[in-house]
């Protein structure tokens, strides 16, 4: 059982294209958390790396990673539950998440490559190009039994993503919560 003592945050998680912002942001609307986007947290040598091509490796995440965690454990220091959204790629950088003062949650949101790509490729203004994405399926490792979390297939629609996503954490001990502005 979970120690819902402590506030909640829950990670939506997966590749670049898997429809992380628009289920973060459901679930956001839902319940009534804090929402942030785990992109903004990059800083701009990460994003001109990806802008040109380069995938990140675990050096480039690591300052990225510590300040996601960071931002979870202030909302919960204060009090609010909150959820956003990082691609939490491998289990190493989920452990680094859960060090936030949180009580944590993934969502693993699920899709074969080639519709994540198609998706990708109608996208408009962001800077991860369609060219990493193999990249980033091959070094995503799914949660495993013992990570506290769920996988839900993006191969629903938006809404049944977000109504699943909003269902695991009720289960968890989630419950609706006040200020939303971040």
């Amino acid at each position: 059982m979970s120690d819902t003592s402590r506030p909640f945050a829950a990670i939506v998680m997966g590749p670049s294209g898997v429809g992380k912002t628009t289920t973060a942001k459901g679930v956001a609307d839902r319940l009534g958390w804090q929402f942030a986007e785990g992109d903004e947290f990059h800083p701009k040598a990460n994003i001109d790396k990806m802008s040109a091509g380069i995938p990140l490796d675990d050096e480039d995440r690591a300052p990225w990673l510590r300040s996601i965690r960071d931002w979870i454990s202030d909302r919960s220091d204060a009090g609010l539950n909150c959820v956003l959204t990082c691609s939490a790629l491998k289990k190493r950088y989920r452990d680094i998440l859960r060090e936030a003062r949180a009580e944590v949650l993934f969502i693993e949101l699920d899709a074969p490559i080639d519709l994540v790509g198609e998706r990708m490729a109608h996208r408009k203004g962001h800077y991860m190009p369609t060219s990493l994405l193999k990249s980033q399926f091959d070094t995503l490792e799914p949660l495993e039994a013992g990570e506290s979390g769920i996988v839900v297939s993006v191969q629903d629609t938006p809404e049944k993503v977000i109504e699943d996503a909003v269902a695991a954490l009720e289960k968890a001990g989630a419950k609706p919560a006040g200020p939303t502005a971040a």
